[in-house]
Parts: structure tokens; C-alpha cells; sequence
């Protein structure tokens, strides 16, 4: 190990009622490495919504309180558990995903973790795991996007959005995303085509009248956007990839998808794709290491918080008030 510290500063979540019940702790015990996964110092954390959902605990297979929250970390391996294949050596940066993400040490899993690229910082690599892959598996593996065709991406001002807007756009395709009105401007300089309040009551007819109908729906706003997301998307050829529900989740029946909104509808979770689909996964994470050569992926530039931020942070992202990525630095 690189220190002698036994203990660590955490973020614990205490109950299921929400964000405001995140307590700074100090003296919580230093994890251990288990199967399969590397022990790293945490440089930075990434928070993303399942944070919130999982304060509340509405997160499918969330953790159950108390426990030490976050997700996403990228830092310096400092321990290695068993069974790990030929593992990076230590102190090596990788960014990846495990519990407890929300501290100054925690584990990550050896088999989805990936080298901070050279001269990015820890902060400037999240994401790469978790936002850029989502939002490629969406729009390539399971959206089919193709030169000139039109993409609707929801929420395209957050970590998942902008990552979206820039690779459709670089992948030859039309965007038009939905933002709130004060970050219409950030969307816009990632190189969207056309901006809306998702809000609007006449969302769908906008779409439409701008589009003509869309070829593929990036869905991750849930209930508030589901119905113009299904109305806008071209009858048969046209698909809808969900993978979230921040404003609560949407209904769709049988009935629905034969005689009214005749699409493809799939669902997208990135931790249960490199599970079931391993294969699929490490396509996806070649074709970012191609995206960042070709500087079509450009490190991240999320806002840093210091740990004792956190509960402030994440309440601001359940409310819509943050744009970007946004991370915590577990030793501010």
C-alpha cells in the first residue's frame, strides 16, 4: 500500500430520504480489495444521477442504507484483490466503477477499469466509463445511427447529453436536443442543430415540424418527455433507446406499439451491457480509446466539488440546476 491509513473520509448515506441525509464521516474503514477488483486513492468521483436515485432508493439493485455512497472514481491502484488478469501494476491511474465511490479510498472492478489516458488529470477521465460509454452504446450497438439521419437527445446539457450531442454529430448525424432555457447555449456549442425546452406543451409538434420525424430518441427524462419521444420517432424504422427516467417512469403497453407508436424501444443500462454482453462492451470501450486518439473525445472539464459538497451537489442535480459533470475531491 502507498500510505499506512486505515481509515477513510466518506460520504454515508444514512436512509432513503434523499440527498440532505448524506453525512460527512471521518475514521470509516478503509475497504479491502475483493475478488476481481483493484483498492484505489481516490482523486475524483464522478456524480451522476443514480447517486440521487439511490439516496432515495429507487436505484433497481441500489445499495440499501447505511452505506458509503458514489459509483464512479478514477485514482491510483494501491491494492490488488484475487483473481484479477494480468492487472495494471500499482500505481497505475485507471478510472472504473464500485460501491463507495464517495471517499478516499474505495474498490473499483479490474475487468471494466481503464488507464487514465496520458496527461489527462483523474477528474478529466470520468466519464469515460460510465457517460461516453452510454451514450455510444446508445446511439451505435443498439441506436444504428447512420450518416444524415436525425437523433433527438433528451437532457443534452448533462454528462450523458453532451457526450451524446458530440459523437452524433460526429458520427455524420442531425441533432436536435431538449435542455432547460439557461443551458440552451452550452448545447448549442456542442454542436446541436436546434434546441428546445423540453418543457414546452407542444414539444412533439416542434420536433416534428423541424424534422419531419426523427430516426432515433435518446430517452433518459422518463415520464416528462416519454409520450413526444414516442410521437416524433418515424413509424417501423425509427428507434428509441431509454436509459433513464429522471422525471419518473413512463408506461407503454402492447397496445401502444402496435397501433399508435408502431417503433423499436430498448432499454440501455451500461453496468448490466458489460455484464451480459462483455464482447459488446469492450467494442465499445476500443472505439473510445479511437474517439480520444482521433481527438474527437476531449478530456472532461467537470466542475469539482469538495467531499462535503456532495449532498449539496447531488440535490442541485435531482432539481435540474447543474449542466455538465460534475465530480467530488475526497480529500477537500
Amino acid at each position: 500500500m502507498k500510505t499506512d491509513e486505515r481509515t477513510t473520509r466518506a460520504l454515508l448515506q444514512r436512509s432513503h430520504r434523499g440527498p440532505r441525509d448524506l453525512t460527512l464521516t471521518t475514521g470509516h474503514p478503509r475497504p479491502e480489495p475483493g475478488p476481481g477488483e483493484y483498492l484505489i486513492r481516490v482523486g475524483a468521483a464522478g456524480v451522476n444521477f443514480a447517486d440521487v436515485m439511490q439516496t432515495r432508493g429507487t436505484y433497481g439493485g441500489g445499495p440499501r442504507a447505511p452505506y458509503v455512497a458514489g459509483f464512479e472514481a478514477a485514482g491510483e491502484i494501491v491494492g490488488t484483490g484475487p483473481d484479477v488478469t494480468d492487472p495494471f501494476p500499482p500505481g497505475t491511474r485507471v478510472v472504473g466503477t464500485g460501491p463507495g465511490a464517495f471517499a478516499q479510498y474505495a474498490t473499483v472492478s479490474a475487468a471494466g477499469a481503464l488507464p487514465v489516458p496520458a496527461g489527462w488529470s483523474d477528474a478529466a477521465a470520468l466519464g469515460m466509463v460510465l457517460n461516453w460509454a452510454t451514450a455510444l452504446a446508445a446511439l451505435k450497438p443498439l441506436g444504428g445511427i447512420a450518416p444524415g439521419e436525425t437523433v433527438l437527445v433528451h437532457a443534452a446539457a448533462g454528462g450523458v447529453g453532451q457526450a451524446a450531442v458530440r459523437l452524433a454529430r460526429h458520427y455524420g448525424a442531425r441533432v436536435v436536443a431538449t435542455a432547460s432555457p439557461a443551458k440552451h447555449d452550452t448545447v448549442r456549442a456542442l454542436g446541436a442543430d436546434a434546441v428546445l425546452d423540453a418543457r414546452r406543451p407542444d414539444l412533439a409538434a416542434e420536433v416534428t415540424r423541424l424534422t419531419g420525424g426523427v430516426d432515433l430518441v435518446l430517452e433518459s427524462v422518463g415520464r416528462a418527455t416519454f409520450g413526444a419521444s414516442l410521437a416524433v420517432t418515424k413509424p417501423f424504422t425509427g428507434r428509441v433507446v431509454v436509459f433513464g427516467a429522471a422525471s419518473g417512469d413512463a408506461t407503454l403497453s402492447t397496445h401502444d406499439l402496435v397501433f399508435t407508436h408502431p417503433v423499436q424501444v430498448k432499454g440501455l443500462h451500461i453496468g448490466a451491457l458489460a455484464a451480459a454482453a462483455p464482447a459488446l462492451y469492450r467494442s465499445l470501450i476500443a472505439e473510445i480509446g479511437t474517439l480520444i486518439a482521433d481527438g474527437a473525445y476531449p478530456p472532461g472539464t467537470p466542475e469539482v466539488h469538495p467531499l462535503a459538497d456532495g449532498p449539496a451537489v447531488l440535490e442541485r442535480l435531482e432539481a435540474g440546476r447543474t449542466s455538465g459533470k460534475h465530480a467530488l475531491d475526497p480529500w477537500r
